[in-house]
């Protein structure tokens, strides 16, 4: 059987990944990185990989199975998506949690208008987290859970943030409330908001000259991202960003409180956890076990737009149905 054709566009943060993380996918072989730097500016790890610009993309149709989208929520998946979705077989991580209907429907369109299979937001969080809280509430209708994040560093709010005009570069910390997750864990029954359960921290490095309080407004203000959250905003040199924010660790935490029972007396915790060294590392491995879902749907036949609450799992695996049963069930 022939390798799936994996191509990456974007090359940032979780494109790199991507390029590394398929060497641990023996039945994908990569096929190309898209662009819309210039192409010579990019050296990619693996020796003779091409890169393309992303104008040119129209022009692989043919050498690519399943395309995988690295770019950024905030302003490129929801143009980038919907173009590459009449092309391709996509996969993508889009994370706005609030605008992913908008996100799917324009997916949806676009890919059966071309015959194309397009999963999104397919991450940890939403993506695996997701799938957990559809099982823990299908499983424990009696019930509530919550999500909490970190303390990590959010790739899609540092990039928000590095959209700012007068913005060199920057790094988002969210930061689980701890009395919040004991409350959760010990199952007091009591409603939390948004800026209950996280805070935000955000290390900005600015331009000579930029405006400080009116960028640190323009982050606060800014909606789906930090305006429902209490956000301490820091400003650091780029040398201390380098040194002490370099890294990209990050937590996830799902839990959720059911009750079983005749009075429903028995408390039952359904609780799932991540704890990642780097986030654009593990993310760009669920993408990629999704693009293997992806090119197996697609050879079924289905179009349009999915979720990872739409994959049957046995279709994330390199495994046959035969080495599932005995290897895993």
């Amino acid at each position: 059987m022939r390798k799936i054709r994996i191509a990456i566009n974007g090359y940032g943060n979780l494109g790199k990944s991507a390029e590394i993380a398929a060497r641990q996918f023996p039945d994908m072989a990569l096929a190309a990185i898209l662009t819309r730097r210039n192409p010579r500016s990019i050296q990619p790890a693996t020796a003779g990989l091409p890169v393309y610009h992303l104008d040119q993309a129209a022009s692989l149709t043919g050498m690519i199975d399943v395309m995988i989208l690295c770019s950024g929520s905030m302003k490129d998946l929801p143009e980038q998506g919907p173009a590459m979705a009449r092309l391709f077989h996509t996969v993508d991580g889009y994370d706005t949690h609030a605008l992913i209907p908008e996100y799917f429907a324009a997916m949806d369109q676009a890919g059966r208008s071309a015959g194309k299979l397009n999963v999104i937001a397919a991450g940890w969080d939403p993506g695996l987290l997701s799938l957990q809280r559809l099982l823990s509430r299908a499983i424990l209708p009696a019930g509530k859970d919550e999500t909490f994040w970190g303390r990590g560093v959010s790739q899609g709010h540092s990039d928000a943030i590095r959209r700012i005009r007068g913005v060199v570069d920057a790094r988002q910390y969210t930061i689980p409330r701890e009395d919040a997750v004991e409350a959760v864990r010990e199952g007091e029954d009591r409603e939390l908001s948004t800026a209950d359960k996280h805070e935000r921290e955000c290390y900005v490095v600015l331009e000579e000259g930029a405006d400080a309080q009116a960028v640190a407004a323009a982050i606060k203000a800014m909606p789906h991202y930090f305006a429902d959250y209490h956000t301490t905003v820091h400003f650091v040199s780029l040398a201390e960003l380098k040194q002490n924010h370099a890294g990209l660790p990050h937590q996830g935490l799902m839990m959720r409180n059911g009750r079983t029972g005749r009075d429903q007396q028995h408390r039952q915790l359904y609780s799932v956890s991540l704890q990642l060294d780097s986030n654009p590392d593990f993310t760009a491995h669920v993408l990629l076990a999704c693009a293997r879902a992806a090119f197996r749907m697609a050879g079924e036949g289905q179009q349009g737009a999915r979720t990872m609450l739409d994959i049957p799992p046995a279709y994330l695996s390199s495994l046959s149905s035969a080495e599932l049963l005995s290897s895993i069930l």
